[in-house]
């Protein structure tokens, strides 16, 4: 079952953290470099981050998020995330679903690690095209996608 969270309650804050540190630390391993910023987040930064939260639960335990901000009918996907217990799942699979069934747009736009092969290849199979890469460090370069309706 797919919710919205209110990121803004600090217990809801503090769920989604327990999912996003654990999956974002297997991405770093993945592209061999720690400079993700979401390692960085804490309980206050998620409450202030102005995303909107939809959380995937199975038995009453969340087991994936998915962040998005939208503006005049583009979707920006912030974060979708899967506890590393829960991959292999469908788990991001159908949390982006219910985006795209749920959201009028004309747009979506997401990025990722360029190292992160798993979640280049998910973006790739779902449609989306790389429209840039950048480099933010000598270690660790981005891959922008975008999914046009």
């Amino acid at each position: 079952m797919i919710r919205k969270l209110d990121i803004r309650v600090k217990e809801t804050a503090e769920e989604v953290l327990n999912i996003q540190i654990p999956a974002y630390k297997v991405e770093a391993d993945i592209i061999g470099s720690i400079e993700i910023p979401p390692l960085k987040d804490t309980v206050e930064t998620l409450q202030t981050c102005g995303e909107t939260f939809f959380g995937y639960y199975s038995d009453e335990q969340l087991g994936g998020v998915i962040s998005i901000k939208v503006v005049n009918e583009e979707v920006d996907i912030h974060r979708l995330i899967v506890h590393p217990n829960h991959f292999r799942k469908g788990i991001a699979q159908a949390l982006l679903d219910f985006i795209e069934a749920n959201f009028k747009m004309n747009r979506m736009i997401v990025s990722t690690a360029s190292k992160n092969v798993p979640a280049v290849r998910f973006y790739k199979k779902n449609g989306f095209q790389v429209i840039k890469e950048v480099m933010v460090n000598g270690n660790l370069s981005l891959t922008y996608f975008e999914k046009k309706r």
